[in-house]
């Protein structure tokens, strides 16, 4: 059976995977980075390996899976195997500075941000904002660090009283504040390198979201992710988006755009890690795991194949 191996921090998101693999007939064998031993005169065995390093692993007790994953994905490239997502791209999933440099050096739009190293910057930089702003963490995910301020009196106070949560990395974002129409965030999936599907988010109650199964509660009102119809393939952002993960080797990812009150059209985030919910998934032909498990499974049989 061919086999791919997922290197991952949270085991709590692999059973959506490790159904579609399985109905997909390939094996997914997982390495959990807060427990990976590597000797290094080892050859990595004949498989396909997929890194779901989340910026966010820091906050289930595995505060190192970043350099573990690196050293482990500079290993297998190293070796000559077939990387998914590989060091470049985890460097790109834990630093929000990186995605907005690449993303504006494309040609998007992207948030206006400073980064602040320490706390003793953070108030003159806010000062420049000259109205509300909202600070968040560089290496983050699920929201962390996202808090909105009016102004620099109002952090300069929250920082007096340890009220601001320091980052993992030791760099603050300050970020103009984007205003939408209506409580909502869109989220475009990737898998294989090509769209997929949209996802409509509610951030009517914040933004520490988490669209995985294992997040899931019972709940009698509207879900908060639900497919965005209208937000296809042709649209003008998500051919644009494929060419730049293209460009940047990823190939599986979830990014995040807002569409502003002023008609701006602005990602701001950009998921190698992504989950997907079990609303959405189960209202699509198609899933998105499912479209994961095709194409990982395809570069597993297309390596025995090459391998025998």
């Amino acid at each position: 059976m061919s086999t791919v191996v997922v290197l991952h921090d949270n085991p709590d998101w692999l059973p959506p995977f490790e159904r579609a693999f399985a109905r997909e007939g390939v094996r997914l064998e997982p390495w959990h980075l807060g427990s990976t031993t590597l000797d290094l005169a080892d050859v990595p065995q004949d498989a396909v390996f997929w890194s779901r390093l989340s910026a966010s692993a820091h906050t289930r007790g595995v505060p190192h899976a970043y350099p573990t994953a690196v050293a482990t994905l500079d290993w297998l490239e190293a070796s000559g195997r077939r990387v998914v997502n590989g060091s470049a791209v985890a460097a790109l999933e834990v630093s929000k500075v990186r995605q907005y440099a690449r993303l504006a050096a494309a040609g998007f739009d992207v948030p206006r941000t400073i980064a602040v190293a320490g706390t003793d910057g953070l108030v003159t930089a806010a000062a420049t904002f000259g109205g509300p702003f909202i600070t968040k963490h560089n290496r983050g995910g699920k929201g962390l660090g996202v808090r909105r301020y009016e102004d620099a009196d109002e952090l300069a106070a929250a920082l007096a009283d340890g009220l601001v949560e320091p980052p993992v990395d030791g760099l603050t974002l300050l970020q103009e504040l984007l205003v939408a129409p209506e409580p909502f965030v869109t989220r475009a999936e990737f898998a294989g390198g090509a769209f997929h599907y949209a996802v409509r988010v509610d951030t009517s109650g914040g933004f520490e979201l988490c669209p995985a199964e294992a997040c899931a509660v019972p709940t009698a009102t509207a879900p908060l992710f639900s497919v965005r119809e209208d937000v296809t393939a042709e649209h003008p952002l998500v051919t644009r988006l494929g060419r730049f993960l293209a460009a940047q080797g990823v190939e599986i990812a979830g990014v995040e755009f807002f569409e502003t009150v002023d008609g701006r059209v602005v990602p701001y985030d950009i998921n190698t890690n992504t989950n997907y919910s079990p609303d959405v998934e189960s209202s699509v032909g198609d899933p998105a795991a499912a479209a994961v498990a095709r194409f990982l499974g395809g570069l597993a049989r297309d390596a025995g194949r090459l391998a025998a």
